[in-house]
């Protein structure tokens, strides 16, 4: 289980080693924190974390959707604001695994549009 976790973190954060420290801090205090995190200032004393570290690994997870800040007028939070962790990472790589699959579809139709992509691909370069 912790393998597959640092191999996905290595992934989505590849070669800084501090920001994959950072990614998975994060990670584990959302996923085991009740409430919401409202600030996450905090894990720089916990965890020995510098604040620009801890700025761009946040702005990274929020951009992969893996976190997401909730604003105090979500009223199905009831007035809560700050971080959590997002449903919508697992439900990005599930379409991103249906679309793949269509991709190996090799029909002639498939065939001929195949081809007519990579004229369109190669007439914007």
């Amino acid at each position: 289980m912790l393998s597959d976790f640092t191999e996905l973190i290595q992934i989505l954060i590849p070669g800084n080693r501090n920001q994959q420290h950072a990614a998975a801090c994060i990670y584990f205090e959302l996923k085991w924190n009740q409430l919401i995190v409202p600030n996450m200032a905090y894990m720089e004393s916990k965890y020995g974390i510098s604040r620009r570290i801890l700025q761009r690994t946040r702005a990274k997870l929020a951009k992969l959707g893996l976190i997401e800040h909730v604003s105090y007028l979500n009223s199905r939070y009831s007035g809560q604001f700050g971080w959590k962790l997002s449903s919508r990472f697992e439900q990005g790589l599930r379409q991103l695994a249906d679309k793949a699959g269509t991709f190996r579809n090799t029909k002639a139709i498939s065939q001929e549009k195949d081809s007519m992509l990579l004229q369109f691909t190669d007439a914007q370069r």
